[in-house]
């Protein structure tokens, strides 16, 4: 996230494509995005544990937390309860995954995450996470394997609904629930693309690819992911500016101090399976060219002016933030999905 560009071009035709000229940043504006993943996992059954190391950054950065940060709240019963809201709904924040069932099990970390965190036992972390990481890449799996007869048996007469807002829901109480919100997911899905005037043979593949790379980069997340979005549900509850940064997002903090990352102008963020735009640069290409707006979500890539457009629905963060830098001068075309636009509209 960057600024200091040249005015970037536009073109729209059908889908919203945005071509924004990249130019190396010379100005002292600092932009750090937060990241929120929803959409983690690893292979087929590998539980992930957490490490030494980690074990002993979380007492420690707990320690700092109580003694340093100006909020001088103390880690106690009433927060370990907020810690697991947040923690949850930093995972399964459109309530997909998990059932009612599953959260009446977790409640029995809800007042013990405070003693075990101050010993350094990440086990809630863990656990839920490991249940959440099993769930998502089973769903992807079963739409995958059965894409092609859902979307041909679909009926669009039918008189019914998938809300726009995620807490619209209440946590399923069966897994039957779960497969019909999915099913509704999917159809939605469809419904876009054929309001994007995607060829009917071409939806099935362009979807079942869509659903592939989710898995794909799904089965990449280690140990550093997972501690790092359970740190970060705690600390945002001291303070939304407060974060722990993984030995990655540490990196690309170093190269934005540093002042010549190269870029589109925005701080974007994960929401679900999509990149959103959580705010854009002053003065930077998006700001300047105008099109671009915070809330819009990227679902795809192309570089240059003519180049292919890489589908980046399900990518990690910072996946597609890599695909959108590049050298000085250059251009990247970006598809959106603009924030006010209806459900379906693209």
């Amino acid at each position: 996230a960057t600024q200091g560009y040249t005015s970037p071009l536009i073109y729209v035709s059908g889908d919203k494509l945005l071509y924004l000229s990249r130019k190396i940043q010379q100005t002292a504006a600092l932009a750090v995005s937060t990241l929120l993943l929803s959409t983690l996992s690893l292979p087929t059954w590998s539980l992930i544990e957490s490490t030494d190391t980690q074990r002993e950054t979380m007492i420690e950065m707990i320690d700092q937390l109580e003694q340093r940060h100006y909020a001088k709240h103390r880690y106690d019963d009433e927060l370990s309860s907020q810690h697991l809201d947040s923690y949850i709904d930093s995972l399964d924040r459109a309530k997909m995954f998990f059932t009612a069932a599953d959260l009446a099990e977790f409640e029995k970390y809800r007042t013990a995450m405070d003693e075990q965190l101050h010993e350094g036992n990440l086990e809630a972390g863990y656990v839920i996470f490991n249940r959440f990481q099993q769930r998502l890449e089973d769903r992807l799996e079963e739409v995958i394997e059965t894409l092609p007869e859902q979307v041909a048996a679909m009926d669009f007469t039918v008189d019914e609904t998938f809300p726009i807002e995620l807490d619209e829901w209440e946590w399923a109480e069966t897994p039957e629930e779960l497969d019909d919100r999915w099913r509704r997911r999917v159809k939605n899905e469809v419904l876009s693309l054929k309001l994007a005037d995607k060829e009917k043979e071409e939806i099935a593949p362009t979807l079942e690819k869509r659903y592939q790379n989710q898995l794909k980069r799904v089965r990449q997340y280690n140990s550093q992911d997972v501690f790092q979005i359970y740190a970060n549900a705690l600390t945002e509850l001291y303070d939304p500016h407060t974060n722990y940064l993984s030995p990655r997002r540490s990196e690309n903090f170093n190269i934005n101090m540093s002042l010549s990352l190269e870029g589109i102008g925005a701080v974007l963020q994960q929401e679900d399976e999509y990149t959103k735009v959580a705010r854009l640069v002053a003065a930077g290409p998006a700001d300047k060219q105008g099109e671009l707006k915070p809330a819009d979500k990227i679902v795809g890539v192309g570089q240059g002016a003519d180049g292919p457009i890489e589908d980046v629905i399900g990518w990690r963060l910072d996946e597609v933030v890599e695909l959108i830098r590049g050298p000085k001068d250059s251009t990247v075309r970006l598809q959106v999905i603009p924030a006010k636009s209806k459900a379906g509209e693209e």
